[in-house]
């Protein structure tokens, strides 16, 4: 059961970009913005979708799983966490394992750095900066019951297909009515580890 979170409803995102600038502008995020917005078919539509963390839950944060400094810090409620500064290495396995291409590397701070769902804030139950300026909602937050009281007849969905692989996530996809199948992430191409390029992208086979 799904408790306060985001909820991402693309079909109300105007591509506007208030989500970015409210991140770059949090304290915590040292003028860096680690929401961005994708355009899945530039040139052909308007079309735009908010890109945050979905919090992993199953397979628990990939990123977490993957990183060997233990840096990134999984919240008893499902948050989470940026890498702790004091920990990370800067290696990018984080950034290898997200099936969402969510997680960032600072070169020059050899630093990971992600959305944490504005934890300083929703741990308080304020609603992340992101959705707090959204003129539209595309980025909501709250409970799946207000979310449908705001706006009957949609449903959500926390499943993502990548291939055969489904991710099931703590941040939620708006989906038409009894939409009931996973989400499809499509196809990530693992293009390097630990900076070495895999095979089919320049490594020997």
């Amino acid at each position: 059961m799904l408790g306060r979170t985001i909820f991402i409803d693309p079909g109300r995102c105007i591509g506007c970009q208030a989500c970015v600038s409210a991140c770059r502008e949090c304290d915590s995020h040292r003028g860096k913005s680690m929401i961005h917005l994708d355009y899945p078919d530039e040139g052909h539509t308007v079309a735009s979708l908010p890109t945050v963390c979905m919090h992993c839950e199953d397979p628990v944060a990939p990123c977490a799983e993957v990183c060997p400094a233990e840096a990134i810090l999984i919240t008893a409620d499902g948050v989470v966490q940026e890498a702790d500064p004091t920990r990370c290495i800067g290696c990018a396995n984080c950034v290898n394992a997200c099936p969402f291409g969510v997680p960032k590397i600072d070169l020059e701070a050899k630093l990971q750095m992600k959305c944490n769902l504005c934890y300083d804030r929703t741990s308080y139950g304020l609603a992340p900066m992101c959705a707090t300026v959204c003129p539209t909602g595309a980025l909501f937050y709250g409970t799946v019951e207000e979310l449908q009281a705001e706006r009957p007849g949609v449903d959500v969905s926390t499943m993502f297909a990548f291939g055969d692989t489904v991710v099931s996530t703590g941040v939620a996809m708006v989906v038409p009515g009894e939409h009931r199948a996973p989400v499809p992430g499509g196809m990530l191409n693992l293009i390097e580890v630990n900076g070495r390029p895999t095979p089919g992208n320049g490594a020997r086979a």
